[in-house]
């Protein structure tokens, strides 16, 4: 009897997962997609990589060490914040780029706020918006030919695909990553490698990656073919541009998305609306960075009206009062 009327503080309900475990798990899932960047854009990625994560990492150390706060680098989030943003930048691209955007990425999209769990938008997509409106040359123009290593003058297969709905290549080629692109989105098998694990992992909501790839590849399919519908590449949709990295790797971010299940379903669909829109209307070839940034900012007003209620508040009481009923 005295056991069950022990009042202790919350939590109530534990789990034997960790942060650092999570964030661990999240490193291993990517790291196919950075060794077939590696192998597909040679070692000048990897130097892109490495820049990158180590910006992340001491830009983390030395302003938390400034402001007098604990150093938390050994979570692994800011390894993830690098990995994420070098993933998304072109192989060729000037390796003081991803040190200054991983600086920028940890410092003000994610310190500045508070740190781990405070901040309201992806600090590695934050990052990209920013490095895309400072030197934009740097991070659309220069493309290298996969396996070739030859830099290319022309823009990414995404840019034709969506002015005339054809992708010109094979199921094959999108699949490994034959094609330019950033180091880190071409090869759509390494990525769906990293997507499974995590989903089987339990670390992301499936739902997320559902909704952004099924809405964006539908929406494809009736609008992507200029001058006629349900005539579009639906899987050309999803597996050019960066739609798979930002699907299972950046909308899943656990700060930035939605607390409920369904929320987070709205989330994904809301994310392949806004990709789809400019794509192919917009002025800009990739929607990816811009969907899920805005979803990030919408995330507490679908928390707010997606979270259920408790019986007996909001919704509930007015019935019962309109009705005549207790409210109490």
């Amino acid at each position: 009897m005295e056991d069950r009327l022990l009042v202790t503080p919350a939590p109530h309900m534990k789990s034997t997962k960790t942060v650092q475990g999570l964030m661990l798990d999240v490193v291993i899932a990517l790291l196919p997609a950075a060794i077939a960047g590696t192998i597909l854009f040679g070692f000048r990625s990897l130097l892109v990589i490495l820049a990158s994560v180590a910006s992340a990492v001491a830009s983390e150390a030395i302003y938390q060490k400034a402001v007098k706060r604990p150093v938390s680098i050994n979570d692994f989030s800011a390894v993830i914040t690098g990995l994420l943003l070098a993933l998304t930048l072109p192989p060729d691209v000037p390796v003081w780029i991803p040190v200054i955007g991983s600086a920028f990425a940890i410092v003000i999209a994610k310190q500045v706020f508070g740190g781990l769990g405070y901040n309201f938008v992806n600090p590695a997509l934050a990052a990209r918006a920013f490095l895309i409106a400072a030197w934009p040359l740097h991070m659309t123009r220069d493309w290298l030919n996969p396996m070739t290593y030859e830099a290319l003058s022309s823009a990414t297969p995404l840019v034709g695909f969506n002015a005339t709905g054809q992708a010109g290549l094979t199921l094959t080629q999108m699949l490994l990553g034959q094609r330019p692109g950033s180091i880190g989105e071409t090869c759509i098998l390494a990525l769906l490698l990293g997507g499974l694990y995590l989903i089987v992992r339990d670390v992301i909501d499936y739902r997320i990656p559902l909704g952004y790839l099924g809405t964006l590849a539908l929406g494809t399919w009736i609008f992507g073919k200029p001058g006629a519908l349900f005539q579009g590449g639906a899987l050309s949709g999803v597996f050019l541009g960066g739609a798979f990295i930002g699907a299972f790797f950046m909308a899943t971010d656990y700060v930035t998305s939605p607390v409920t299940q369904r929320g987070r379903l709205y989330m994904g669909i809301g994310a392949g609306l806004i990709t789809l829109v400019i794509r192919l209307w917009g002025g800009y070839p990739e929607g990816v960075t811009y969907a899920i940034l805005f979803m990030n900012l919408v995330t507490p007003l679908i928390d707010n009206y997606v979270i259920p209620r408790y019986y007996g508040s909001g919704h509930d009481a007015k019935a019962r009062k309109a009705a005549g009923g207790e409210t109490r």
